[in-house]
């Protein structure tokens, strides 16, 4: 087998694998457990008194794939003594949609 052979069989290869990571399929699950994965972290910072949460969840379907999360600070009502923080919670997905 010559070395143009083995580059084709190897992008060949490569053109399978994006074919088979950008299934609808595997984008669902992939968004599935991202949303898992933010509701988890969101719950032990709100446990931990943080006054962030994971906000934004982005998905780069390439080579590997990626999941990349954002923060944001949620809402503070500061009282009138200024001698502490009260954190009003941001709803989670699931929240929302029971709210609906």
């Amino acid at each position: 087998m010559g070395i143009l052979d083995k580059a084709k069989e190897i992008g060949g290869k490569v053109n399978e694998s994006i074919a088979t990571f950008s299934s609808d399929e595997v984008i669902a699950n992939t968004v599935i457990k991202a949303v898992g994965k933010q509701e988890k972290i969101n719950e032990i910072l709100k446990n931990k008194g943080s006054n962030y949460r994971v906000a934004d969840i982005e998905l780069g379907m390439g080579i590997p794939p990626t999941v990349t999360f954002g923060l944001r600070r949620v809402k503070e009502n500061i009282d009138s003594s200024d001698s502490f923080y009260a954190v009003e919670d941001v709803p989670s997905e699931t929240e929302k949609l029971d709210n609906k």
